[in-house]
């Protein structure tokens, strides 16, 4: 067999060059999980992979015309994520509108033949969201990313602090202190402390060496947690 190594040089910059515009492309667009596509992403979504795809491969196609189109579909998706921001016309007619399927404890048929949604597909959504007994449910709403949103009836809620007149210390997101052994200044600096107060609180722990730490996190009330490295542990194989 005869390797033509131009040509799979070709392919490789041709492969190097889509990833890159994908990557730039995916950035001007924003972040979204498959999940919460709605319609209209995964279309476009689906277009772009598709050009990625032929620029790399199809060498008889000119290489800046399948740049073209993924970053024109691109503008094309930013552009319209721009107007939906601005205009609720616009919003409902290419994302969607959420849909009702249960109300008032009741099943709403013409619902379900609107989102082409049968029985058996809603049992496994709502029982996707741990529930297992309809009559436990008060509304279902399906979302215009197709994931089912699930308001309980009374009764069956869960039991809140408030519900119990509880009054709880203020919580706040854990900095990220050490990564890999590694003093993260910046997330130190925004919780109002310093590496000589860090080292102290750790010395008081009995960590002198960062680098058996793989992560050190600290919360609002000053308290650390210690992750530490743990490659050589036996891993317990319940899950095959």
């Amino acid at each position: 067999m005869n390797i033509d190594f131009s040509e799979l040089l070709d392919v490789t910059i041709r492969a190097v060059s889509s990833l890159i515009t994908l990557f730039l492309i995916t950035k001007l667009i924003g972040k979204k999980q498959v999940s919460q596509l709605s319609l209209f992403d995964y279309v476009i979504g689906i277009s772009i992979g598709n050009f990625a795809a032929e620029m790399t491969i199809n060498l008889e196609s000119t290489e800046i015309n399948g740049i073209w189109a993924v970053v024109l579909f691109g503008l094309f998706a930013y552009l319209i994520s721009y107007l939906t921001m601005k205009s609720i016309v616009l919003r409902r007619f290419f994302m969607g509108t959420p849909t009702i399927i249960i109300q008032d404890g009741k099943i709403l048929e013409k619902s379900l033949k609107k989102e082409r949604l049968d029985i058996n597909e809603m049992l496994e959504e709502i029982r996707s969201n741990g529930y297992f007994d309809l009559s436990q449910i008060e509304y279902a709403i399906m979302e215009s990313n197709g994931k089912l949103s699930i308001m309980p009836k009374t009764d069956y809620r869960p039991l809140t602090p408030k519900d119990m007149d509880l009054k709880l210390a203020k919580e706040s997101l854990c900095a990220n202190i050490i990564i890999d052994g590694k003093i993260m200044h910046q997330s130190l600096k925004y919780m109002g402390k310093d590496e000589k107060w860090l080292k102290k609180e750790l010395k008081v722990k009995g960590y002198t060496d960062f680098s058996d730490i793989l992560l050190a996190t600290l919360d609002i009330n000053e308290k650390i947690v210690v992750y530490e490295r743990n490659q050589n542990d036996k891993i317990l194989n319940i899950l095959e």
